[in-house]
């Protein structure tokens, strides 16, 4: 049997719809009204995963919050089963979006709520994309279970969605915007009646009935703030208290409460002391160090924001090609392998797909941290998430939009800041004690001060209360991370697990991979070799159009060096080509047969060889080219070094760390990369599991080890060393093993990680020093009657403030 259902109530809970609100959700193809964007993002989740038939089948409304402790059944349509939630077989695993974050006190009471639950292995929330990740076991708990353990203790939470969370993030910081504003008008308000009655009362000008209406209006002034701007407050401390724990809003809304109605007392009774100026100035103080804080987690998540926005959610579809070029608007979602898009300049290239026609400059910026625009011709592939930045381009589908390149990192992105170093966890818990130990303080200072002088009993308890400053002491931590991770990933650096900064920093041997990692992993012309008469610019030009045609690494190489001759020596066209597998090309060029290949194929056409052409230099791969009866040139081509390699393996041993080279190449190849770049520790001829052995022994002997590698060959190695760099783009994202994957693929990233890391720690540890040193300092002052609670509020919010505002210096590179 269906609800009966009125008109003005809200379709999802039957609560009173207020007039004039615009909170709707379109459930069966009809408008819906809802009472608040709590009921609207509950029925959008349940529409977004197909369940519209819940309000079809429901027998009464969900629950509302004059019930808010039973079960919502709404909740219980999400499962196991289903596809987002999925892990492995007796697991899943799930990053969900959660409401309400105020502060570092509300990460650590919903991950405290959620240890409990049974069934949940893992539970991280970073305070700053507001994203929880939670892994739980498929017998013992569904995702309902976990919606609803948030949702007791205040909070909110629904599977990730980043169109969503953007709009839930404005909606957040427009209602704190308006807290702000009602408590500055309060404040000055109420400062307007405060400020004469201070000086009217040190010269007696000012009566007895004058003064009490003073109270009387500067009463009715701050309950706005009271009621409206100091919520933020109470709801953080009601949530804490509900889940038997001491957040960090618990003394934050006792102070305000103990000043509030103190003040309220000696305003009924016409004796003693009155706070409100206090009070709201605490308030608005308080709600712009959140502000501030709000601004800052926003900024540090940027760079996630902007990847998480990317993909196109839909695409022009060529249905008719190439017969005609209409097109129609797809969800991206929807394209299939082969299927034919059109994409216009300045839009976002859907899924990664194979240029057909045309030839543009991409943005791959998003990608890899590279800034340049790079030219895409037609044949060459495309990742999706690119953006087209000149001119329109015909494209096919090589992977489903789900499968593209941005799709996997922003898979890799789902488990990035999941988790929190050790030093993070330390502030947590030495924030939550901190709480208890000040509540025990103030305790004692009120008893004491009852004892000693009554009078200064209650504003000094209130003093000690609000002058203290856990959140700076737990925003110390996460804040700085959060800056310096987004500063990474905008060039092109993703820190997938949270302890590299901090393992980084304090790593004692760098291990390099060879091939892909200290050199480019392709081969270079090298050197060019005359054996004729005929010039090396003519010789290369003439390989050069012999191997136009080539995707050989070899013919790569070749065709990369003659890109730097003048342009009308790059026009020579090659006929009659033939390719000998294995062994070299023929052809034909102004009438002349050339060959170009390995020593004994040229010598063919060429003659006998010339001295020893058997091999090259060490470590060369030699390639002949020749003519009927002459010898003309040997090209001379090896896996060439970074040009940054240099500088990175300096930089390290610069700062004490131990540079090793491991590599499965030959040995005289890798002592001779090796001898280059200075390193003196080198083993050739590694295996993958002799390279996992040689990182095992080390850290036996107490070594930290982080190593660099391509992140194809090196899985093993890179998870068991303590830290892990993976050079890799596009599908290798996906299977990276590594803690951290270098987007652009350029060795420097990790020189950028290694001075980030370095200077994230002194930050840290900056911010740590001056939580500790102004609570050390302020709460002792406070105590001794020589800061009053109005003062006090403005040491708190100016200790948040710095914090953050040191943190946020990581942004910059």
């Amino acid at each position: 049997m269906n609800a009966v259902l009125q008109p003005s109530a809200c379709f999802h809970c039957g609560l009173p719809v207020p007039s004039g609100s615009n909170w709707h959700v379109t459930i069966d193809e009809l408008p819906r009204a809802m009472c608040c964007p709590g009921c609207e993002a509950v029925a959008q989740t349940i529409v977004d995963i197909g369940q519209s038939a819940y309000y079809r089948d429901r027998d009464e409304y969900a629950v509302n919050a004059l019930d808010a402790t039973l079960m919502p059944p709404e909740l219980r349509l999400y499962s196991n089963d289903d596809a987002q939630f999925a892990r492995d077989a007796s697991s899943c695993e799930a990053t969900l979006s959660v409401e309400g974050i105020r502060c570092a006190a509300c990460v650590w009471l919903i991950e405290r709520q959620l240890t409990r639950l049974p069934g949940v292995q893992a539970a991280s929330l970073n305070v700053a994309t507001e994203r929880l990740y939670v892994r739980w076991s498929r017998a013992e708990c569904e995702p309902g279970d976990i919606l609803q353990a948030v949702r007791q203790v205040g909070y909110t939470a629904y599977p990730y969605d980043a169109v969503r969370h953007g709009e839930r993030l404005q909606k957040a910081s427009k209602t704190l915007g308006r807290q702000l504003f009602v408590a500055g008008l309060s404040m000055m308000q109420v400062m307007m009646y405060v400020a004469p009655a201070y000086l009217a009362a040190e010269d007696g000008t000012l009566d007895d009935s004058m003064a009490s209406l003073m109270r009387w209006a500067s009463l009715l002034l701050t309950l706005p703030a009271i009621c409206y701007s100091a919520m933020p407050f109470f709801q953080g401390a009601w949530a804490s208290l509900r889940a038997r724990t001491l957040g960090m809003d618990v003394p934050v809304a006792l102070g305000i409460l103990a000043a509030f109605f103190g003040s309220v007392v000696a305003t009924f009774t016409g004796r003693g002391e009155v706070y409100y100026d206090s009070a709201t100035m605490f308030i608005f103080l308080l709600l712009c160090s959140r502000y501030y804080e709000l601004q800052a987690r926003r900024k540090a998540a940027s760079a996630l924001e902007r990847l998480q926005h990317a993909l196109p959610a839909s695409a022009s579809l060529m249905a008719g090609f190439p017969d005609h070029r209409a097109t129609i608007l797809v969800p991206a979602g929807s394209l299939a392998v082969g299927d034919i898009i059109l994409v216009k300049p300045g839009e976002a290239i859907a899924a990664d797909s194979v240029i057909i026609e045309g030839t543009s400059a991409l943005d791959l910026s998003l990608l890899t941290g590279e800034s340049a625009a790079q030219r895409r011709k037609t044949g060459e592939q495309v990742p999706g998430g690119a953006i087209n930045a000149s001119a329109a381009l015909i494209l096919r589908v090589l992977k489903p939009a789900r499968e593209s390149t941005l799709s996997d990192l922003l898979k890799l992105i789902e488990r990035a800041g999941s988790g929190k170093p050790q030093i993070a966890q330390w502030a947590d818990k030495v924030a939550a004690w901190f709480v208890l130990g000040l509540l025990l303080f103030a305790v004692a200072v009120f008893a004491f001060w009852s004892w000693h002088d009554a009078s200064r009993a209650w504003p000094v308890a209130i003093a000690v209360l609000v002058v203290s400053c856990p959140c700076a002491l737990s925003l110390a931590t996460p804040t700085a991370l959060a800056a310096a991770t987004d500063s990474l990933l905008r060039r092109g650096v993703l820190i997938v697990q949270p302890h590299v900064l901090e393992t980084l920093h304090r790593a004692t041997h760098i291990v390099f991979d060879k091939t892909g990692t200290l050199t480019l992993g392709r081969p270079v012309l090298q050197q060019i070799e005359g054996l004729g008469s005929m010039t090396e610019d003519a010789c290369l030009q003439v390989a050069a159009a012999l191997e136009a045609g080539s995707a050989h690494p070899l013919a790569q190489a070749i065709l990369a060096a003659a890109e730097g001759l003048p342009g009308q020596q790059r026009r020579a066209h090659a006929e009659q080509l033939q390719e000998v597998q294995g062994q070299g090309l023929e052809g034909v060029i102004n009438g002349v047969r050339y060959r170009l290949g390995n020593a004994a194929f040229v010598a063919a056409i060429a003659g006998p060889p010339l001295g020893d052409t058997a091999v090259g230099m060490q470590g060369m791969t030699p390639l002949y080219l020749g003519t009927q009866g002459r010898w003309l040139t040997r090209f001379l081509l090896s896996d060439a070094l970074r040009p940054e390699a240099r500088e990175v393996v300096a930089y390290f041993q610069r700062c004490g760390k131990q540079v090793v080279l491991l590599s499965g190449d030959q040995e005289a190849l890798t002592q001779s990369v090796a001898t280059q770049l200075g390193i003196n520790t080198a083993c050739g001829e590694c295996l993958p599991d002799e390279k996992l052995d040689f990182v095992q022994q080390l850290q036996a002997t107490g070594a930290v080890v982080a190593m660099v590698g391509d992140g194809i060959n090196d899985a093993a190695v890179l998870s068991g060393a303590d830290v892990s760099f993976a050079m890799g783009s596009g599908a290798a994202l996906a299977q990276a093993h590594a803690d951290t994957v270098l987007l652009s693929s350029q060795l420097v990233s990790v020189l950028d990680t290694a001075k980030t890391a370095a200077r994230s720690m002194r930050i840290i540890r900056e911010n740590l020093g001056w939580a500790t040193l102004y609570n050390l300092t302020a709460i002792p002052a406070a105590a001794l009657g020589y800061l009053n609670p109005w003062l006090s509020g403005v040491g708190m919010a100016a200790s948040s403030a710095v914090v953050i505002a040191n943190a946020l210096r990581l942004r910059k590179a």
